[in-house]
């Protein structure tokens, strides 16, 4: 019963900005670490950024500067701030969390993804 759901992906032009949300519905669970992946045609998934329950962050060198991640446990919702997009930005952005249950267990659950596409 658990849902990443994403939105705010769509077509801007070059140097433009969209701002990703993920929101994770259901109940039962904790959240610990969220993250932002994406994957191009052809190409492998790949981490975009990460964040911890406690806000450290981590992001693909290639993104550093131009994208934040953050949080709001209240909502439990990650967000990706996506500045100064560049065509090789387009890809299928996917919303990753560890969920945590009352008993321990953990599992990384993915959402379905949010097209983001960049024109030149």
């Amino acid at each position: 019963q658990v849902q990443l759901v994403e939105s705010g992906g769509g077509l801007v032009q070059a140097g433009g900005s969209l701002r990703l949300s993920c929101v994770a519905t259901g109940s039962g669970f904790s959240i610990n670490a969220m993250a932002w992946y994406r994957q191009a045609p052809g190409k492998q998934r790949e981490l975009v950024a990460a964040i911890t329950s406690g806000g450290s962050t981590n992001y693909a060198d290639s993104l550093k500067g131009r994208f934040t991640i953050s949080r709001d446990n209240a909502k439990n919702t990650v967000y990706l701030e996506m500045n100064s997009l560049k065509p090789e930005n387009t890809a299928v952005y996917y919303c990753n969390a560890d969920l945590r249950r009352p008993w321990g267990a953990s599992a990384h659950y993915w959402g379905q993804g949010t097209q983001v596409t960049v024109s030149s």
